[in-house]
């Protein structure tokens, strides 16, 4: 049985969520653009594309759904065999098996704890990757599939990404060193954290980190602008951040892994996340269309409220500039990833922000439950998380067992819910400090970084700067 769900924009287009028990024979998925442009491409070329023509976002036309009794037989695979489960129905015969499996196994050799704070409340601890964040899992696999097509095509590409905090330094470690691969990292000059910088500055080789005189929303608005001028179009422009579907479609798997680890075969669990540019977020909604069994999602923002607030009135108004907040990796005030939760949900958003086509709202409220953190209570959770149950969290994190925290005093209580912690707290050492009195102990992968010497270069926000720098790279 087939199930269809339109896609606005796409004319004679449809999602499809695929419950065919032969998912795994269905021919290659085809990924269209969320603006309407019609020709759809195959997952290599969404991958090395980056963005789409005509400056939307890559969506699946349709999402497979993972049989049940497969979904059971998680708790007894490892890591790379369920991301291997997930990622494969979308590659078709794009990558043979076993070349997926070597991939998989080789991106994701760390542990992955998912931590009881209480009950049955848990932290799942996505910072035990080289950079200490989250977006090792999507840069990483992301990286060697990447790197796998462009040597069977023998060509080179320039990955041009922007970052508001720990994305530059996961794709900067990602292809760090490969011949074949140069990367541009956009970065706000004062709204990184030291570490975070380093991390992406004290490379060199092939990286090559831009500070920009800006906001987060700048350093994206410039990648964007970037992708569709012709006059670039010799670079052969790739994106690494979650505007490029190879970084979505990795970062589902931990929520498959994650309710594996703590949940009985039919329950449903509810899973927190800190939000910002919503790639997160997207991940989790295709693990949920393909088959995981989830109560709800609460979307956990900042201040950076354009979100819940379009949930409460339906009415969506960016927030330019963004505001300044310490969980800085969520300072964005329009999420690009919107453009897919939109069309997920019946809707369509230009690239700007313009909603052209209302999602179901009803349907949004049912799934989601949107709330804003201050800096204040992200703060006060930092400090009650760890004198109460001894979890020791970052801002990020922080905002999004906040975030729980509301909704159960609000909904009620629920069996199985899962915080997402998505940096190490050693990036964030004085708020840390700040709030507990205790120095995160530095993982090995930043026990150096101060001792590196660090190569960047300063640009103001305009994208003729931009262009100038790209130009070198003819």
């Amino acid at each position: 049985m087939i199930e269809y769900i339109d896609i606005p924009g796409i004319p004679g287009k449809a999602l499809k969520i695929c419950s065919d028990l032969s998912f795994k024979t269905m021919s290659p998925i085809q990924f269209f653009s969320t603006n309407g442009h019609p020709q759809g491409v195959d997952f290599k070329a969404a991958l090395l594309m980056g963005q789409a023509p005509d400056k939307g976002l890559f969506m699946p036309e349709k999402i497979p759904t993972i049989p049940r009794k497969l979904i059971d037989e998680f708790p007894k695979m490892s890591y790379p065999e369920i991301a291997r489960e997930v990622i494969s129905p979308y590659l078709g015969h794009l990558v043979p098996d076993r070349d997926l499996r070597e991939m998989l196994q080789d991106a994701y050799n760390y542990e992955v704890p998912v931590e009881r704070a209480y009950d049955e409340k848990y932290v799942l601890r996505l910072d035990r990757g080289p950079t200490c964040s989250f977006k090792d899992f999507a840069a990483r696999a992301m990286g060697r599939l990447i790197q796998y097509f462009l040597k069977q095509e023998g060509r080179s590409i320039l990955i041009l990404t922007a970052t508001s905090g720990d994305t530059g330094s996961a794709v900067a470690h990602a292809f760090f060193g490969l011949d074949n691969v140069k990367v541009v990292v956009l970065f706000p000059e004062k709204e990184v954290t030291d570490r975070q910088r380093r991390q992406m500055t004290t490379l060199g080789s092939n990286i090559f980190p831009l500070a920009v005189e800006g906001k987060f929303d700048d350093c994206q608005a410039l990648v964007k602008q970037a992708f569709v001028d012709p006059e670039l179009s010799q670079l052969n422009l790739s994106s690494a951040n979650s505007i490029n579907i190879g970084r979505l479609l990795p970062q589902a798997v931990y929520y498959f892994y994650a309710r594996s680890r703590v949940a009985a075969p039919d329950q449903k669990v509810i899973f927190s996340v800190p939000s910002g540019n919503f790639g997160d977020l997207m991940g989790g909604l295709l693990a949920m269309k393909m088959g995981l069994p989830v109560k709800r999602f609460v979307v956990a923002t900042n201040e950076n409220d354009e979100f819940p607030r379009f949930m409460q009135t339906g009415l969506y108004e960016p927030i330019r500039p963004s505001k300044n907040c310490i969980s800085n990796a969520m300072n964005v005030g329009h999420p690009s990833n919107l453009a897919r939760l939109f069309s997920l949900y019946g809707g369509q958003m230009d690239e700007i922000g313009r909603v052209n086509r209302q999602p179901d709202l009803s349907a949004m409220r049912q799934d989601l439950y949107a709330v804003s953190i201050t800096d204040e209570e992200t703060r006060r959770t930092i400090k009650e998380a760890f004198s109460q149950h001894k979890v020791l969290l970052e801002p990020h994190g922080a905002v999004a067992w906040a975030g729980l925290m509301r909704y159960l005093q609000r909904c009620g209580d629920w069996r199985g819910c899962i915080s997402l912690e998505t940096a190490d707290p050693a990036k964030f050492p004085d708020e840390i400090v700040r709030a507990t009195g205790i120095n995160p102990p530095l993982p090995p992968a930043m026990a150096r970084l101060d001792e590196l010497e660090e190569s960047f270069e300063k640009m103001d926000g305009e994208y003729a700067s931009l262009k100038a720098f790209l130009r070198r790279f003819f």
